[in-house]
């Protein structure tokens, strides 16, 4: 057992090795013919069989131990051929595979009803007949259910106070008593004089007469007052008063048959009848005869003033009743009352409506219960006088204060439903279930169910027939693919059927609230709009066919789903796309309402569940598009994805590696920064991503940071050290392009995007390092012993793969020239120009057209030699577009060299006269 560990921890670190090699192997895209590992394999064996021979001397032991060696190699290299056989295939058939497991996950998810099937439905005819194998109670669920459903139905709701209605019903009751709390104050207070001089029932009377019979009043009590001054001469002894001394009998003057009365003394006859007429008579001349002129002419006065503000509140109270006929507020019964008898009278109706409220008003109360129970309250509480009062104001006010405690009346419902026990059905051995031909029925099934006697399986028909439907979306969503401008990764063929197995996923886990909003939202953010409302536009249909969904949920979701498609990809930050999980929220809830509405579900009793429902639907589109924001970050990282959103956080300035960048070679960072100013203008013109070039661009030269001397724009007019210190061109050559390789290094330590990493190598291709070749060559020359490789001077590639890269190449190769040009341009005019008769301003002009001549000439020049030097034949440019592209590089160099005002010179002899 010795002798075999170590060969087992061999074959341990060869399987951790193989893995290893496996993955790498793959990354490069090769496949694995690299056997090396068997050689090793072999020697492992060969060197524990010595071992083995040297410290065996039992034969038997020995040949044992032979023959398990022995099968241990052919097992170790029979297991090996056929995993790498295996992995090989699986790899170069990697695409297929996908498509296949594609179409297997969608028909296994989405057709999950179609499993475990029973062979016998019921409505069908019975294959044969079916008797019972055994005697037994088997339970009769349907009507056991309906005694349930009856007793759970069967008892008085639980009823509760509903807060609400209350607080309403107080607030009408204290809106009403304050109307009438206004009219008192108008029409004063009352009494509103001495009741003991002029009592209530008189001064009521006085205050709300009509204006002829107030008339009558004064009269009467002016001729009382001149019959009293007539009489004063004679007795005062055998003086009294007629209108006193008989309480009930008209003095003989005022008598209707006297004829030479005037027409006040008419109407006073008239309104002789009436008692509170003669009784307010009565005491306004007794306190006349009583009191003092003054004092009875205050009290006149009082009496008008009373009289006036009874008729502004009575103008008050019609006006009440003008706006709303039903008022139940009457001067009789609102203005007689005192003060006093009001405020006892408000008291009364607040106590009232509490003790009927929390006795509870249910819906359906006859009216005439309603009024004996208020009236019962008012007797309790309210004075006499205003009980009619202070029933009219409740009544006006009380409505239906109890609804249903839906809580407790389920509790109740489910305690009385599970209080019934279950209806049993005996059946005995060898009774006939249902015979052959017979239709199966809802009670026969549960027996046959019961009894086992049921054969379940599944429908591979309409699996298949499902299957094929996926599979033609799936080549549906395939030519989608191939027809636009999105290459798909298998990984990312791989992402988008995991999100598209989450929505049936969902779904059939219960949930109707499916992932509509995060599929179209992620799909689109990464993919494009196009790609996103194929795969929402695919799917719906075969959700309407194989799950059991409504009308409502399933267009709710597509709505979501097609929003979040089309707009993810146009934004550019993360509160963006919470606007757009907002938006796509509210598309959901109303497009299942205005379905529900449609349909005509939305009316009746069920209004409520509808807009429940469109509510949840709303929620679960925010929900959804919050955890697809959440998830985004990490599919992008897990998946090496680029989206708008991420290349704008990877642009920013002051991502780590950018700030080290512009610290540590500024030269670099000023260079990359006109690079990627001449590729954005032309990714923009040629309708290329323009944000993956900004970003790509920022990071093509961070490589340099491994030797920043090394490269002359960061020298600032320094010593160049490939002159003074290195002086070998294969040794510089070897710094040139280790700010690629290391370039690549750094930008995987920092987890950048495989597109983004694609700028590095892309960007100088299979290039010539040229300066560094022809330094080499001119040393050959002079030494012969020396040979030049021309492999040795060039970039190790690859070349562009896509137009971005492309762009970017040749931005860098152009952006040296046009440097160069614009430092010449910034150079003094000679003075020997002048002697030609060229004035200063006509000089710069000339120059300055001859160098946008000379840099367009020059940039076709770098352009036709990279193209020449089939840099370009991978990218997807075109020749004609070379010329566009070195256009644009001009007109950018041309707007930072712009033309600025030349300003005048002084003469020396002017300036040293002024001074």
């Amino acid at each position: 057992m010795k002798t075999t560990e170590p060969f087992l921890q061999f074959l341990t670190q060869q399987l951790f090795y193989w893995r290893r090699w496996y993955r790498l192997l793959r990354r490069k895209g090769k496949l694995l013919k690299n056997t090396s590992y068997r050689t090793k394999l072999i020697r492992a064996i060969l060197k524990n069989l010595i071992l083995f021979f040297s410290k065996t001397n039992d034969k038997s032991e020995r040949q044992k131990q032979e023959r398990a060696l022995k099968s241990m190699e052919k097992s170790a290299k029979t297991q090996s051929s056929i995993y790498t056989v295996s992995c090989n295939w699986v790899h170069g058939k990697r695409c297929f595979v996908i498509l296949a497991i594609a179409v297997v996950s969608l028909t296994g998810i989405t057709g999950n009803k179609l499993y475990n099937q029973t062979q016998i439905q019921i409505g069908n005819p019975a294959p044969q007949t079916i008797r019972a194998p055994y005697t037994d109670s088997i339970e009769d669920k349907k009507k056991t259910d309906a005694e349930r459903r009856a007793a759970s139905k069967g008892f008085i709701a639980v009823l509760m106070i509903d807060a609400r209605i209350n607080q309403q019903i107080n607030e009408n009751l204290q809106q009403l008593l304050d109307d009438g709390n206004e009219i008192r104050a108008i029409a004063g207070a009352f009494p509103f004089f001495d009741t003991t001089a002029l009592s209530r029932s008189s001064q009521r009377y006085l205050r709300s007469c009509s204006d002829p019979e107030w008339q009558t009043v004064v009269v009467a009590l002016e001729n009382h007052r001149n019959q009293h001054q007539k009489t004063i001469g004679r007795t005062a002894v055998s003086f009294r008063p007629l209108s006193i001394a008989a309480p009930n009998q008209v003095p003989p003057k005022y008598n209707s048959e006297n004829t030479d009365v005037g027409s006040d003394e008419t109407k006073l006859v008239d309104f002789s009848q009436n008692i509170d007429f003669t009784q307010a008579i009565k005491e306004l001349e007794a306190y006349q005869l009583t009191n003092s002129e003054k004092s009875f002419s205050s009290l006149i006065a009082q009496i008008s003033q009373a009289r006036q503000k009874y008729n502004q509140a009575t103008a008050k109270l019609l006006q009440l009743e003008s706006v709303s006929p039903e008022t139940i507020y009457e001067e009789s019964l609102l203005l007689d009352l005192s003060d006093l008898e009001w405020e006892n009278t408000q008291m009364g109706i607040h106590q009232s409506a509490e003790r009927i409220l929390t006795q509870g008003i249910p819906h359906g109360l006859p009216q005439n219960i309603l009024q004996d129970a208020v009236s019962l309250q008012a007797q309790t509480f309210v004075p006499e006088h205003a009980e009619p009062l202070a029933s009219k104001v409740l009544l006006a006010v009380l409505q239906p204060n109890l609804q249903k405690d839906e809580e407790k009346t389920r509790e109740k419902a489910e305690k009385a439903a599970d209080g019934v026990s279950p209806v049993m059905v005996n059946v005995k051995h060898g009774e006939v279930i249902v015979k052959q031909g017979e239709q199966i029925s809802a009670w026969d099934f549960e027996v046959l169910q019961h009894y086992h006697l049921i054969r379940r399986q599944i429908k591979w028909v309409e699996l298949v027939k499902l299957g094929c439907i996926i599979t033609v979306a799936i080549g549906i969503f395939v030519w989608v693919e191939r027809h636009i401008n999105c290459q798909l990764r298998q990984r990312d063929r791989l992402l988008v059927l995991l999100l598209t197995l989450s929505v049936p996923g969902v779904i059939v886990m219960g949930l109707p609230y499916t992932t509509w909003s995060a599929l179209g939202l992620l799909l689109g953010s990464f993919y494009g709009h196009t790609l996103g409302l194929t795969v929402v536009g695919l799917l719906s249909p075969i959700l309407a066919i194989s799950l059991d969904m409504s009308k409502a949920a399933l267009l709710a979701g597509i709505g979501g789903g097609i929003l979040g498609s089309c707009i993810a990809q146009r934004l550019r930050s993360r509160e963006e796309l919470a606007l757009l999980g907002v938006a796509i929220a509210l598309t959901q809830g109303a497009i299942y309402l205005i379905v529900k509405v449609l349909i005509g579900q939305a009316f009746g009793s069920t209004w409520y569940i509808v807009l429940r429902e469109a509510g949840l639907f709303a929620s679960s589109g925010f929900v959804w598009s919050v955890v697809a924001l959440g998830l985004s970050p990490y599919l992008e990282r897990l998946f090496d994805l680029v989206t708008p959103i991420r290349l704008a956080e990877l642009a920013n300035p002051n991502r780590p590696l950018l700030k080290r960048l512009a610290t540590e070679t500024p030269g670099t960072f000023q260079h990359t920064l006109f690079v990627a100013t001449l590729a954005e203008a032309a990714a923009k013109q040629l309708g290329c991503n323009v944000e993956l070039v900004r970003a790509g661009t920022l990071y093509h030269d961070i490589g340099k940071m491994h030797d920043p001397l090394g490269f002359i724009e960061n020298q600032m007019g320094g010593p160049n050290k490939h002159d003074t210190e290195i002086k070998d061109p294969w040794k510089s050559a070897e710094i040139i392009k280790k700010h690629v390789s290391e370039g690549l290094v750094m930008a995987r330590k920092h987890l950048l995007p495989t597109a983004i990493q694609a700028f590095i190598p892309e960007h100088q291709g299979t290039m010539l390092i040229a300066y560094f070749y022809h330094q080499a060559q001119q040393m050959a020359q002079e030494d012969p012993s020396l040979t030049v490789d021309e492999a040795d001077f060039r970039y190790d590639g690859p070349i562009p793969q896509s137009r971005e890269t492309g762009i970017v190449m040749l931005a860098d190769a152009c952006e040296a020239a046009l440097r160069s040009l614009e430092a010449s341009a910034k150079r003094p005019v000679p003075l020997k120009n002048k002697v030609h008769g060229t004035s200063e301003g006509e000089e710069k002009r000339s120059h300055k057209d001859v160098s946008s001549e000379q840099a367009l000439t020059m940039l076709n020049n770098i352009l036709r030699a990279r193209w020449q030097d089939n840099q370009l034949i991978d990218s997807g440019l075109t020749r004609e577009e070379m010329s566009q592209i070195a256009q644009i590089f001009v007109d950018v160099w041309q707007q930072f060299n712009h033309k600025r005002i030349a300003y005048p010179k002084l003469k020396a002899s002017t300036t040293v006269r002024n001074s």
